[in-house]
């Protein structure tokens, strides 16, 4: 396998940039040295099989995993293994794959809502969350629903909503809609373009789906075995011009791009 260049800059602040992460489970290196830069603004995806560490790389930028090496630097500030501090937590926000187990059952959708807010002090929470709320397309009806209530491409809109309720810069997306039905997915899809349009958003996004990818992403990073083995832009995917065997595998392998 030829080395993997660093990926290219667009002269723009970066919003993100790794270099050499690297995280490991009981020896296990689940990212090893990795290195990666994402311009403020920018879309990128990271795609791999199962296991390559897309969702680790993650879950380092958002503090729920310790990295033992490297640097990580968000919106220019340097961070360190888990200990992010509270204007971090309102500049990142994570949407989870699985809105079943991201929202608490026992809770309204006002009560989650209500609850980023009177952590980070934000005032008029009841103008907040209708505002919230229509921006995902739900409306004040939902608003004293329980999640358990709602269908699962609802529940995947309340927890937009929740990410974008303290006004973040950056959304890490770990696979927001491999967990909904077919017929919802592009629904989910549409309404991230249109609120990355909308506030000028920087998206970090892992996918397994490579046709997901390269229709909201600009540019994107392939993974295997916690290392990176490929930088492209989106284009040179949907054209086929990539240069790793691994990459062309993974095409092969995803609806929508096999056969080309």
């Amino acid at each position: 396998m030829s080395p993997t260049p660093t990926p290219k800059t667009t002269g723009t602040e970066a919003a993100l940039a790794l270099r050499g992460l690297s995280v490991a489970f009981d020896g296990f290196h689940a990212l090893d040295r990795v290195d990666l830069e994402v311009a403020d603004g920018a879309s990128y995806g990271l795609v791999g099989e199962s296991g390559s560490g897309k969702s680790t790389l993650l879950r380092a930028v958002a503090g729920l995993e310790r990295f033992q090496e490297g640097s990580l630097t968000v919106t220019g500030q340097p961070q360190s293994g888990l200990k992010r501090d509270k204007a971090f937590r309102r500049r990142v926000q994570m949407v989870f794959q699985d809105p079943h187990g991201s929202l608490h059952p026992r809770q309204t959708v006002d009560r989650l809502l209500m609850e980023p807010l009177a952590i980070h002090r934000l005032p008029d929470p009841e103008v907040r969350i209708r505002r919230a709320l229509d921006e995902v397309g739900l409306g004040s009806g939902f608003r004293f629903r329980f999640s358990h209530q709602l269908s699962g491409g609802q529940r995947q809109r309340v927890a937009i909503a929740r990410a974008l309720i303290v006004e973040p810069r950056i959304l890490l997306l770990d696979e927001p809609t491999s967990a909904l039905d077919a017929s919802i997915q592009a629904e989910i899809l549409n309404l991230l373009e249109q609120v990355r349009r909308d506030r000028d958003l920087t998206y970090l996004m892992v996918s397994h789906d490579l046709a997901v990818v390269a229709h909201m992403c600009e540019q994107l990073s392939v993974m295997r075995h916690g290392r990176m083995v490929e930088h492209l832009t989106a284009e040179a995917l949907r054209t086929g011009k990539v240069e790793e065997a691994y990459t062309r595998t993974l095409m092969d392998a995803s609806r929508g791009f096999g056969g080309r």
